[in-house]
């Protein structure tokens, strides 16, 4: 078996990189945008997407937003905003089991500041 994967020429591996990627962010289309990401076991987080690989994300300037009132499902918090809080800040953050990608709009990002705890 060995000696066979190492015949293979350049292009069988760039084929073989083509189907299963050597970095599979490529193919978000939400990459370099500010997002909410619901998760199923890190609750939602609000952040710039970094990078992602199936349900595994990395944002960066992120927040984890614990509670909020003002919009009744995470589309609205993401196009509308929030009016309370709370939201803490998590830098960096590596998240698994995301299930849901949403942009967000520059008014929703506006009304986040406020509940920033420091």
């Amino acid at each position: 078996m060995n000696e066979e994967i190492n015949k293979l020429t350049l292009g069988e591996i760039k084929e073989l990189i083509a189907m299963f990627g050597e970095n599979q962010t490529n193919n978000n289309p939400m990459l370099g945008k500010r997002v909410v990401v619901r998760t199923y076991s890190a609750g939602v987080h609000i952040g710039t997407l970094k990078e992602a690989n199936g349900h595994e994300c990395h944002l960066v300037d992120s927040m984890r937003l614990w509670e909020w009132s003002g919009a009744l499902s995470l589309s609205k918090v993401a196009s509308h905003g929030i009016t309370g809080g709370p939201l803490q800040r998590t830098g960096d953050v590596y998240l698994t089991n995301a299930i849901e990608y949403i942009p967000t709009t520059e008014k929703a990002e506006e009304t986040y500041v406020k509940f920033i705890e420091e």
